[in-house]
């Protein structure tokens, strides 16, 4: 088995190709510290591919560079692909003649070589590559061609075997650059009609001190817009029909000669539970086909550049934004990903602020709510629960800033990738990943609760009796009091809440199987318009889900895993409250 190492700066596309060189399905981002433990793939049973952290050096500042080297130094690589920007050589190959103090061979994929040849860049790859002592393969924007080379390189052993015994093990930084820079002098010819780039044309505008703020706002308008009104709720509306309309009545007349017990678990517990959640399925693809596209043109990276002024108000980078952003995805991964902050002070306190981020998971409650209780401001209502989430975690940062976490803060260091238009295979993958990720859930853990859900409320410890006299309700019932204050008395609206820390999903499919399958009828007579904004701030600010607090457990320990799930209880509690005072106040 030949093992080759993978290896390059954050942002010069590695991830995308680990993918095409194993066929892996793993997520690609276009921001820094996407990839941040080892990955491995085969690319046939003789060649493992090990995915390495994006890094800039060796120098063992960071975590990522710390995975890096330590892999490097103590597993047995056979080969080293490192993958550099080629519009940036001057930069990328820093990390290359430290790649070279290891001894092994090399091959050098030049990325971005169409980015390069745009900005007036020449690149003499046979000698840059007699210069280093590296076999290289160039790369543009239509990679298959090349893809192939690659593989047959690493499939024949076509690549330099011969170690270069010249010594790279420079007595500073400064030799380094001027050795590089005689390399680049000697492969490189600028166009003399090199003119400004479109990435810095675009960054003139979108990073604009006046400009820059107006135009993210207006970016996230537009997908909510795209989510909740133009594609995603006709979609979701055509579901429920099929649903409601179609497929339930067929169950019915299928089922009529059946128990009534069974029908009903049929038809009230896993359709009115699991299909409530269906319906809303489209939602989440939208939403995430539209952050997938600034995703991948490369301005997810500069929201975290724009948003650093922001961010040292509460003690931390504007890469610690990254992590929140990916908190509108998931929390697990968002968490799992403030590893790539420098120091434990940043990471503990994204941890803590990343859970109040608006999540994939509680879309289908916002969408439920928006479209019964605010017809016609659907996508103002669910904009101003994601504000709401972002300005609340802004205020405990602050406050967390001068209790729990008194520290210095970090520097600050970013890649900005160049812009590039999002390829649409890469889009659907990534927005497939999401959908299929909802799918799993509605077939396991979101079943599994409605029928749960169901038996304990119909059943108590005599038998079958009405929901009222079952053992849910009983349960319910005692929750009643903590909720009366914030404007949601009902038992059910509790107990959906209590299994929502499964999966957020599952407030949706709980309230569905006690309400009964049409929600849209039945809802209003349950909640004013003030209970039922007031339910989807508690929705927003609660404990998360039993994923995030194990990965929390895992990453920073018990005492901090049982601290964000008392803070948050506390902190829904009473942001419901002023919420729900405040509309009844003034309505």
């Amino acid at each position: 088995m030949v093992t080759a190492a993978l290896v390059g700066n954050p942002n010069v596309g590695k991830t995308t190709l680990f993918n095409y060189l194993t066929g892996s399905n793993q997520y690609v981002g276009n921001w820094a510290g996407v990839t941040v433990e080892k990955k491995e793939g085969l690319l046939n049973k003789d060649i493992k591919i090990v995915d390495l952290p994006g890094i800039y050096a060796m120098d063992t500042f960071s975590n990522e560079e710390k995975v890096s080297k330590q892999f490097l130094e103590d597993e047995n690589t056979d080969l080293i692909i490192n993958i550099v920007d080629a519009s940036n050589l001057d930069r990328n190959l820093y990390l290359t003649t430290q790649l070279k103090q290891f001894g092994k061979p090399i091959i050098l994929v030049l990325n971005m070589l169409d980015v390069a040849h745009s900005k007036g860049l020449n690149i003499d790859t046979k000698k840059l590559s007699l210069n280093l002592g590296v076999t290289i393969v160039s790369m543009s924007k239509n990679k298959e061609d090349k893809i192939s080379e690659l593989k047959n390189l690493l499939i024949n052993k076509n690549y330099f075997s011969e170690i270069d015994e010249r010594n790279y093990n420079f007595e500073s930084e400064k030799k380094t650059y001027a050795y590089i820079e005689s390399i680049l002098e000697e492969c490189i010819e600028t166009s003399k009609d090199n003119k400004r780039n479109v990435t810095e044309f675009l960054d003139s505008i979108i990073l604009n001190k006046f400009l820059a703020y107006p135009i993210f706002l207006f970016l996230m308008f537009l997908i909510f817009k795209f989510t909740f009104n133009w594609v995603g709720q006709p979609l979701s509306d055509g579901i429920a029909y099929i649903i409601d309309d179609l497929f339930v009545p067929f169950i019915e007349n299928l089922l009529s000669s059946s128990d009534d017990w069974f029908k009903s678990l049929i038809i009230d517990g896993i359709i009115g539970g699991v299909g409530s959640v269906i319906s809303l399925l489209p939602y989440i693809l939208t939403l995430f086909f539209g952050i997938s596209i600034l995703e991948d043109s490369g301005y997810m990276a500069r929201t975290a550049f724009i948003m650093d002024k922001i961010m040292r108000k509460i003690g931390l980078s504007g890469k610690a934004f990254i992590p929140m952003i990916v908190g509108f995805g998931c929390s697990v991964p968002a968490i799992m990903s403030a590893r790539t902050l420098e120091s434990e002070k940043d990471r503990k306190l994204t941890a803590l602020l990343v859970p109040l981020m608006s999540c994939n998971a509680r879309i289908p409650v916002y969408a439920l709510f928006a479209t019964i209780f605010f017809k016609g401001r659907e996508t103002s209502m669910v904009i101003s629960l994601y504000v709401l989430g972002v300005l609340v975690a802004f205020i405990i940062g602050l406050l967390f800033k001068n209790t729990l976490f008194k520290k210095d803060e970090e520097p600050f260091i970013i890649e900005l990738p160049s812009y590039k238009s999002p390829e649409l295979k890469s889009l659907l993958m990534h927005t497939w990943e999401k959908g299929k990720g909802f799918l799993q859930k509605a077939g396991t853990i979101i079943f599994s609760v409605s029928v749960v859900v169901w038996l304990l409320s119909n059943f108590s410890f005599s038998g079958m009796v009405t929901i009222e006299d079952s053992l849910l309700a009983s349960f319910g019932k005692l929750l009643v009091p903590i909720f009366k204050p914030l404007g949601f008395a009902n038992w059910q609206n509790a107990v959906a809440l209590l299994t929502g820390l499964m999966a957020k999903e599952v407030v949706v499919s709980t309230l569905g199987v006690l309400y009964g399958n049409n929600l849209t009828e039945i809802l209003p007579s349950i909640f004013t318009t003030a209970s039922a904004y007031s339910y989807l701030v508690f929705i927003l600010l609660y404990t998360p889900c039993v994923s995030t607090i194990a990965v929390m457990q895992k990453e920073y320990g018990n005492k901090m895993a049982i601290f964000s799930v008392f803070y948050q209880l506390i902190l829904a509690w009473i942001g419901s409250f002023i919420v729900y005072n405040l509309i009844t106040l003034f309505l």
